[in-house]
């Protein structure tokens, strides 16, 4: 079965529109248009229900998304700096092993992905998380948020999610971010 005939888990579609860079007459802020579809259950292309699919837009400022995108680079940055100086994804090797010159053999399906263990944020980090993903609550709510900053993280931070996320920033690309507590939060500023 064809993958755009089906979508076997809960997702989000993130698609970009540039309009035409020309300013308008009365030169006000250049904006780009955010489209965006999702699925609540499994679905095929044979038995959609209305219940099931939504989608939508928002318009928002260019200037805000390339801000906001490279502050999300810099936290993808940082969740890479941090999982690198973590002893969980250390392999270490008694050194008993050297010394008898065998080779430490890891199946595959015992090594944690790394993209998916959840990173232990430090203070620094939690409080750049915190700023950018308030940030991204704003450019995201349909119904406007209070501008009050979030006090904890809305979902689990992986590498894999931080990553999700600035890839739904990329305006030459957009992403799919499938269901999991990010997708969770971002269905939550949507619906």
């Amino acid at each position: 079965e064809s993958r755009a005939a089906s979508a076997p888990d809960k997702e989000i579609h993130i698609q970009w529109y540039i309009p035409s860079l020309a300013k308008p007459s009365n030169d006000t802020e250049t904006k780009v248009l955010l489209l965006y579809a999702y699925n609540i259950n499994p679905v095929k292309i044979s038995d959609i229900t209305t219940t099931s699919i939504f989608s939508g837009h928002l318009w928002i400022p260019l200037a805000r998304i390339i801000s906001l995108r490279e502050k999300l680079c810099d936290l993808k940055e940082q969740v890479e700096i941090l999982m690198q100086g973590s002893k969980s994804f250390k392999t270490s090797v008694p050194t008993s092993f050297l010394q008898q010159n065998e080779t430490l053999k890891i199946s595959p399906s015992n090594k944690p992905r790394r993209s998916l263990a959840k990173v232990h944020l430090d203070g620094k980090t939690e409080k750049m998380a915190k700023r950018c993903l308030s940030e991204v609550r704003e450019v995201l709510s349909v119904v406007p948020v209070l501008s009050s900053p979030l006090t904890e993280i809305p979902f689990d931070v992986t590498l894999q999610s931080i990553t999700n996320l600035k890839d739904m920033f990329d305006l030459a690309n957009g992403c799919i971010v499938t269901e999991g507590s990010l997708f969770n939060w971002i269905i939550s500023m949507l619906y």
